[in-house]
């Protein structure tokens, strides 16, 4: 047997020492990594540490008026003159020319029903109503023929010329004639009363305005069979309902123990929920002599002196009764926010507004006071701004806001 060759056999020491370094590597950049992160996380400590606590408040809009609110009430607006347009005829509807949202003049035509019976019943009193005046006509005429006959013949019995039974036939005659027309002259009269009536059924099929005023609700259409009370299945009373928007009105109910401060022809500001920015001037106009004896309240309303084509009925209002009523120069509204949020910085008077989590040092003007506010001028509505600052604090440093 040959014995093996063992010169071709060798040990490659560097490729044995190579895995040895490269853990070592992976150490210190594991190591270094750690280290890094840790000094990040210790320098966002010291910044957050560095960051003072700051209470905050919002610049609110507000409204002088609230310097002279005694109460507040909610209620609603209401039109005190409003009617549901029908007909006292029944019939179907052919014609319709409203809309909801359409403005209507007092007389205007609003609706016609269909009125063909009606106006036959017309036209044929209207013909006996001329029979009538023709067989007047007819009766005066023999009055006439009677009437000289009976002058004849009392002359001629004066003169013993003829009988006195031809005499009295003459009168007779007369008087019959005379008899005739006054009947006659009744049944024009009956005859023309019949041409009212109707006429008067005739314009019950025809629905009028009967005040100036706007459209509210449409509540029947064309084809539609109108009855007075909507008796009839499937029968609509009324054709359109409107209001006079010059008599709308706030209804606010108001708590028996606050009665001592409303008065009639007080003034009052409206505000609208629709439209929170709009503030209407408005005064008492009345109060219902009537308590609701279950929520102790009396029903007050506030007519509207400044007019707003975008109040509309049953908007939803609050009503500020006032003690005196807002200067023209105090109906615009201001910024305005509390009184601790401005100090003096270098004599001038300053607010610490909040942005991006920094504050920045912004001069104001300051105003008179809204209630517990502060009017001032320099910021804007809606800025956060920081409540209370201390002395320390300085333009561009960083705070954390907190809830006061």
């Amino acid at each position: 047997m040959t014995a093996p060759d063992l010169s071709q056999l060798k040990i490659e020491r560097t490729e044995s020492h190579a895995p040895a370094r490269q853990p070592r590597r992976r150490r210190w950049w594991r190591i270094a990594a750690v280290a890094i992160v840790l000094a990040a996380a210790a320098l966002a400590g010291l910044r957050v540490a560095g960051q003072p606590e700051v209470e905050t408040a919002t610049v609110a809009q507000a409204w002088p008026a609230q310097n002279y609110t005694l109460l507040n009430a909610t209620g609603y607006v209401v039109a005190q003159r409003k009617a549901a347009l029908s007909s006292k005829a029944t019939g179907r509807l052919v014609w319709l020319g409203v809309l909801e949202g359409s403005r209507v003049r007092e007389g205007e035509v609003v609706a016609r029903l269909e009125s063909r019976d009606v106006e036959a019943a017309l036209g044929q009193a209207a013909a006996n109503a001329q029979v009538a005046e023709a067989n007047l006509r007819q009766g005066e005429a023999e009055l006439r023929d009677a009437e000289q006959p009976r002058r004849r013949a009392e002359e001629l019995l004066g003169q013993h010329f003829i009988a006195a039974a031809t005499h009295d036939a003459a009168v007779a005659r007369f008087d019959k004639a005379r008899a005739a027309v006054a009947a006659q002259r009744a049944a024009i009269a009956a005859a023309r009363a019949n041409v009212r009536a109707a006429q008067v059924a005739v314009d019950q099929t025809v629905i009028r305005a009967p005040f100036d005023g706007v459209v509210l609700t449409k509540s029947a259409n064309v084809g539609d069979n109108i009855t007075p009370f909507s008796s009839a299945a499937e029968s609509k009373g009324a054709v359109v309902t409107i209001a006079d928007m010059a008599t709308l009105e706030v209804e606010a109910d108001v708590a028996e123990s606050s009665l001592a401060r409303i008065r009639v022809d007080q003034p009052a500001e409206i505000q609208l929920d629709a439209f929170p920015g709009l503030r209407l001037a408005g005064v008492v106009s009345r109060m219902v002599p009537t308590l609701d004896r279950s929520k102790a309240t009396l029903l007050v309303k506030v007519r509207f002196v400044d007019r707003d084509p975008r109040v509309l009925p049953d908007m939803s209002a609050r009503v500020a009764f006032l003690s005196r009523p807002v200067p023209p120069d105090e109906r615009a509204p201001v910024a305005a926010l509390q009184p601790a949020a401005v100090v003096q910085r270098d004599g001038k008077p300053v607010v610490f507004a909040l942005r991006d989590g920094q504050v920045r040092q912004t001069p104001v003007t300051t105003g008179r006071r809204v209630g517990e506010l502060l009017a001032v001028r320099g910021v804007a509505v809606g800025t956060k701004v920081v409540l209370r600052p201390p002395p320390s604090l300085r333009d561009g440093q960083r705070v954390k806001p907190v809830q006061p």
